[in-house]
């Protein structure tokens, strides 16, 4: 069982940690070594590796990418002409190409070789609720 799709049911804007699933991917493969290629299929979400023991590293995140790409609603984003799908359109794309679509990550032992306070997160950039499809796919 090399790859697996998985979805992730997202309640808007924030951050959703999935450590768990994909470390229960990696253990029921049985591969000793390996690496773990994480990729999401959309262009309005991301991944991230992100510290998962304090709350507040989540919610300043959220608050500096906030800051960094409002609404195109905001007066300092008129120039965005991409708004088919509302104020948050073109926002989430712009946060999503700072971000990044695929990760990889080292398996070593059966184990993903995450650091201790690490956790892998897809980074929901719409506000709206989505089913968002992750690709995950080890490699021996």
């Amino acid at each position: 069982m090399p790859s697996k799709t998985i979805t992730i049911d997202t309640k808007g804007q924030g951050l959703y940690e999935f450590t768990r699933t994909a470390e229960e991917f990696v253990q029921a493969d049985g591969n000793e070594d390996g690496l773990l290629t994480v990729f999401v299929r959309h262009t309005s979400c991301s991944l991230l590796i992100q510290e998962n023991a304090d709350p507040d590293v989540r919610r300043d995140l959220e608050e500096f990418f906030a800051r960094v790409v409002p609404p195109s609603s905001d007066p300092s984003m008129r120039w965005v002409r991409h708004t088919d799908e509302g104020p948050d359109d073109m926002p989430a794309h712009i946060k999503a190409a700072l971000t990044q679509a695929s990760i990889g990550i080292p398996v070593i032992a059966g184990r993903l070789a995450l650091g201790t306070w690490q956790g892998l997160y897809l980074f929901e950039h719409r506000d709206r609720p989505h089913r968002r499809s992750v690709v995950l796919y080890l490699s021996a």
